[in-house]
């Protein structure tokens, strides 16, 4: 709170300026060590892509994917296609249209399974209904 000590912090010292300006800082990265990846290579940005096989689906999903993958409105129609049609769309056929692993297609249609919908026959609901509540006194 003394003005000698606030006079002191703001006043300028010629002398330490002069020797500030003399101050020069080089600053030098260490050389970049690259880690050996094991053999794989990184992926290029560059990958062969497809056009997706949506039909009349083709809003819901994206358009273009890397050869060896499939969209998820892809997976799910052609899961459904084996699963109403087996012999037609067998996992060889599945492979070669969706330019796709064998091995991976068979792994694909052997533990993903779609839902399927099942209604509730019309009497079970005529049941429920059919009951009049009871009045309370």
């Amino acid at each position: 709170d003394s003005p000698e000590i606030k006079e002191e912090v703001l006043r300028k010292d010629d002398r330490f300026l002069t020797l500030l300006k003399d101050v020069y800082v080089e600053s030098r990265d260490p050389p970049v060590q690259v880690k050996d990846g094991g053999g794989k290579h990184l992926p290029t940005k560059q990958e062969e892509k497809r056009l997706t096989k949506l039909g009349h689906l083709e809003a819901l999903d994206v358009k273009k994917v890397s050869k060896g993958k499939i969209s998820l409105v892809e997976a799910l129609t052609l899961l459904n296609n084996h699963k109403l049609q087996p012999q037609v769309w067998t996992a060889e056929k599945i492979a070669a249209e969706y330019c796709l692993e064998l091995h991976e297609v068979n792994s694909l249609l052997e533990f993903f399974i779609p839902f399927a919908v099942q209604e509730f026959p019309k009497e079970t609901k005529k049941a429920i209904t059919s009951r009049k509540p009871k009045q309370l006194t």
